[in-house]
């Protein structure tokens, strides 16, 4: 499995032409040491210099990796990120013996006259600050900067910690500014990178026990095409997957030791599906550094930070933090042992998540709107296209780049006509209410009670064949039904009829079967995966739709 990790990041590499590396050094020698997808890419060509690959790019890398450790120490580029990166490269470099012991010393003794003031843009002070994932990176540059002994960094390290585990929730989960998924998975897994390489102080116990019962839950969190949870910023990048190796690479690291093999491999085999889902990516031409297949200069689905130089080596980056936590001794399990179960978040990320074998989906009902929409917001079957159906929802109000103007809300969810006027349950104009969660039966019913007073109870109920899904209220009450339309390079095909609707797409149909007839809403929704047209059931009283997804015949 670690040769796999070299592979991927190799495959990460790819993305950048050797013209591309030269624009990208020469912009950052005239504009600015001021951001850290630069120092990233020069970490990850000196990891695949050191073992055995890209050797023509050693004069350039050595240039590279000279102007980030002597610029480091005085310049605040984002280094809270990279500094441990560099670190993580010097010691691959210095393992292999890839250069002369002078030029590793060099970059050390630079490093070495770090002053987190002049060096770091976001740290605590006093552990009662308010700070945010940042100052978690921070702390792991600062306890690398120790463990290869050139800094003694106890005391800050020791500071910054408490500030990050205020924000943990009941389960040990990261709670970012509005709770983004990706960022609840960060600082849990530089808190395991941390645990990895020794951290034994004051907040060990602490840390270990928040990762432990995150970890078992994060297990259950993946889906079955090996992905995150939605919701919030950065998602939808392959970097994502990434990350969740880090978390994994731990825990199975956990149960190995204390001998639990059976909880270990599971773990493996979570690792073995987030890797395929990043392989997934990086084995698209050209490789893409987010979930869709548009142009890369027209930033579809990015944040204004999410641009290629920074987030598609991050991918590399943070597989190269979960190859170092990587214990291929462990065996990866031949199957899942837990392929049936329903599970409820904290109110923080207010997520209900459940599998049934083969099939998975993800609710959220109280969605970030500039990210997502309230109601069920992803419905995976293993081995298909994760977008057949749907992944991520779609907001009007995204916080990212799309190309449609007048793009609605769109998940699938419950409505209600009211005045000619069919109004869905997105989030912007309803309250969401868990009334029951059967494991046992795979079942979940919400009750949507709209602006307008009306209430709508939607049952659903996963099993090995699918989704079925029974609505019911007072009125004439309707569901909505998104239909992928465009990935940014191919169409799917869309078919209705009656009370039907198809999805074709990459050689699987994603079928919508609904009690009353489907119409089109002639509107479209837009994520970070594509466009989708929205369409429609509605009866009076009550409706029922089944979801399935099959390989086309």
């Amino acid at each position: 499995m670690k040769n796999r990790y070299i592979e991927l990041m190799d495959k990460a590499l790819d993305a950048y032409t050797y013209e591309h590396i030269l624009s990208y050094f020469d912009k950052v020698k005239n504009g600015g040491f001021n951001e850290h997808g630069f120092a990233r890419l020069t970490a990850n060509m000196g990891i695949m210099i050191a073992n055995g690959r890209r050797k023509e790019y050693i004069p350039i890398f050595l240039e590279m990796m000279d102007f980030c450790c002597y610029n480091m120490p005085t310049v605040k580029a984002a280094n809270d990120f990279t500094v441990k990166e560099i670190i993580f490269c010097i010691m691959a470099l210095e393992e292999n013996g890839t250069f002369e012991n002078s030029r590793i010393d060099g970059w050390k003794a630079s490093l070495a006259t770090i002053e987190v003031p002049k060096c770091y843009s976001q740290f605590a002070k006093t552990p009662q600050d308010k700070v945010y994932n940042w100052a978690c990176f921070t702390m792991l540059s600062e306890f690398m900067r120790e463990y290869i002994g050139i800094a003694d960094t106890k005391e800050f390290v020791d500071i910054q910690i408490p500030t990050q585990l205020q924000w943990l929730d009941e389960n040990g989960m990261y709670r970012d500014p509005n709770n983004p998924m990706v960022y609840d998975l960060v600082p849990r897994g530089l808190l395991s990178v941390l645990l990895n390489f020794g951290y034994k102080g004051r907040y060990y116990s602490e840390i270990d026990e928040a990762l432990r019962k995150s970890g078992l839950l994060t297990l259950k969190m993946q889906s079955v095409t090996g992905e995150i949870p939605f919701g919030g910023r950065s998602n939808q990048f392959p970097h994502n997957e990434a990350h969740l190796l880090i978390v994994f690479e731990y825990e199975a690291k956990r149960y190995a030791r204390e001998g639990n093999t059976a909880l270990a491999s599971q773990f493996k085999r979570g690792a073995e599906k987030a890797l395929d889902n990043v392989d997934l990516w990086l084995s698209q031409y050209p490789i893409r550094h987010v979930k869709n297949y548009f142009d890369t200069a027209t930033k579809y689905g990015c944040e204004n930070y999410a641009y290629f130089d920074k987030y598609m080596i991050t991918t590399a980056s943070f597989l190269y933090a979960a190859y170092l936590l990587c214990d291929e001794s462990i065996p990866v399990a031949e199957c899942e042992s837990d392929t049936r179960y329903v599970m409820q978040l904290s109110k923080h990320f207010h997520k209900i998540l459940a599998r049934n074998n083969d099939y998975f989906i993800e609710i959220d009902t109280n969605a970030d709107p500039h990210y997502d929409a309230c109601g069920l917001g992803r419905v995976h079957k293993k081995g298909a296209p994760s977008t057949v159906c749907m992944s991520v929802p779609c907001t009007s109000t995204p916080n990212y780049t799309v190309d449609v103007p007048g793009a609605i809300d769109l998940s699938l969810c419950a409505g209600v006509v009211s005045e000619g006027e069919t109004i869905f349950a997105t989030g912007k104009n309803t309250k969401y209410e868990v009334l029951k969660l059967d494991e046992a039966n795979t079942e979940i019913e919400l009750k949507n009670t709209f602006e307008n007073g009306r209430a709508v109870i939607s049952k659903y109920a996963l099993s090995a064949d699918g989704l079925d899904i029974t609505v019911s209220g007072e009125g004439e009450i309707a569901y909505m039904l998104p239909a992928f339309e465009f990935d940014g390079r191919e169409r799917t095909e869309i078919n209705v009829c009656g009370n039907r609707l198809e999805i074709i797409y990459k050689g699987w149909t994603c079928i919508y079967t609904a009690s009353a007839p489907i119409y089109s809403l002639n509107k479209v929704g837009c994520n970070r995966n594509g466009h989708y047209k929205a369409y429609y059931a509605k009866s009076e009283k009550s409706l029922e739709v089944k979801i399935e997804i099959a390989e086309k015949k």
